[in-house]
């Protein structure tokens, strides 16, 4: 028989303090009885002698602390995991929300998960095709790696993540590929937008979808991303599969994190973020990758927006000492009119080497890759000189790299929301585009693959 407590002594905020109890762990769960019979769940915070801090998955309205009993359910929150979980919605508690039958779960997981042993891991090396030509030729993603999206509020990164979670596959495994997408803290017409987007593709039958409302409880957006990751875990370690997740938005996570710290009365690090961000953000990056002997892979993708385009702010800068790189979107490209407004020079993919070359893509494809990289730099430095100087002062040399430039942004950068190219169509498009440049600019590929790839002119 479950033990009641009838010690609820206060409440604060979304925090409420038991007394007298006895053999309660940390993250526990617990259910709150109300005098009129209804239930609001709960998790332990924090354990001190007979005393239990926990904190309400639901607001604490209504509650009344003589009449309400609590009951502590003996395992920390867990979600029911299933294959059936494919082409369904639920929302930020693992709670199905799109009008279809409850989940049989084939098992029931703890959603903090297992730390992977590092002894276990298996290097990341096989390609992954987004279908979006600046990460696939440029900034090239792996699978088992951990990619981040630096956006900034009014940026496009919502149709970004629609398009890859749409377009994204493995090259040959096909059939065997998932995406796990979890929206934390989004407004409902964002929600709308991605399910609306991935029916409307037919993406939904891939796709497992969590939403988290921006106005659902603080707690339930920190549990959001662990339920997504625990969902993905089954089916790449269980089922086999690879899976891709899209987390979108962590800056709204750690919003949650610092307004929970702070009902605890917690001492604030950098910028009022709890001390302890940086631990906790490398608690969700680090459930990615893959596993020796272990077919399957999660593949991870966060978006975060940078608040006041700041890459210094300790989220986007924490995220980038735990990942393996950074796409950087852009404001100006914005402004221009391109989509997706990537900006390809401060873009890194840390693993892009060992994704690339034959067998896995091209063999061109790291010899353009650096070429495409050097010409866009030097086409960028030559419309600075000519807006400071005039387009006299340019050599004939220096007008083809701003022409370069100019077409690498509308053509390569810009593909719109809805092309998916092939990695060829994306390196024979670098070639067309550098056969712009005369060939003795070439200087960062062999002759051999000039003489092969380049597009003869007439």
């Amino acid at each position: 028989m479950m033990k009641e407590y009838r010690t609820i002594h206060e409440i604060s905020g979304p925090l409420m303090i038991v007394e007298k109890v006895e053999g309660v762990t940390y993250d526990e769960l617990g259910e709150i009885e109300l005098s009129d019979g209804s239930i609001r769940r709960c998790q332990v915070l924090e354990v001190n002698g007979d005393k239990a801090v926990v904190q309400l998955f639901e607001p604490s309205a209504g509650i009344n602390l003589r009449d309400s009993k609590i009951r502590f359910l003996g395992h920390p929150l867990e979600l029911g995991v299933s294959g059936d979980m494919l082409g369904r919605v639920f929302n930020g508690m693992g709670q199905p929300i799109d009008g279809g039958p409850a989940i049989l779960p084939e098992a029931s997981r703890d959603i903090n998960g297992l730390p992977m042993n590092p002894a276990a891991r298996d290097y990341p090396n096989e390609f992954i095709q987004t279908g979006v030509s600046t990460i696939d030729g440029l900034n090239t993603l792996v699978r088992g790696q951990k990619l981040p999206i630096f956006s900034g509020s009014g940026l496009p990164h919502a149709q970004l993540a629609a398009q890859i979670a749409r377009q994204a596959k493995v090259l040959g495994g096909e059939s065997n590929f998932a995406v796990v997408f979890a929206a934390i803290g989004i407004t409902f017409e964002e929600s709308e937008y991605f399910v609306n987007e991935f029916k409307r593709t037919g993406a939904i039958d891939r796709t497992v979808l969590f939403t988290n409302l921006a106005d659902d409880p603080a707690v339930e957006r920190i549990a959001t991303p662990r339920m997504a990751l625990t969902a993905a875990e089954y089916l790449a370690f269980d089922k086999g599969m690879h899976v891709l997740v899209i987390l979108t938005d962590i800056t709204n996570y750690a919003e949650a994190l610092r307004e929970v710290s702070a009902a605890k009365k917690e001492v604030p690090g950098r910028r009022g973020y709890p001390g302890y961000l940086y631990t906790n953000l490398a608690t969700i990056y680090e459930r990615a990758g893959r596993q020796l002997g272990k077919e399957g892979s999660i593949t991870m993708i966060p978006i975060l927006t940078m608040p006041e385009d700041d890459k210094t702010h300790p989220i986007p800068d924490l995220t980038g000492y735990i990942t393996e790189g950074q796409i950087i979107l852009s404001r100006e490209l914005h402004r221009k009119g391109i989509t997706p407004p990537v900006d390809v020079l401060p873009s890194l993919s840390r693993l892009k080497d060992k994704g690339v070359g034959v067998g896995k893509t091209r063999e061109d494809h790291a010899a353009t890759m650096n070429q495409l990289f050097a010409a866009y730099a030097s086409g960028k430095e030559a419309k600075e000189l000519m807006t400071i100087l005039g387009e006299a002062a340019l050599s004939p040399t220096d007008l083809l790299f701003a022409k370069f430039a100019d077409e690498f942004e509308k053509r390569y950068v810009s593909q719109g929301f809805e092309t998916n190219r092939s990695i060829e169509e994306t390196l024979n498009l670098g070639w067309e585009l550098l056969s712009i440049l005369p060939r003795g600019e070439l200087k960062r590929i062999k002759s051999e693959m000039i003489d092969k790839y380049l597009p003869k002119k007439d």
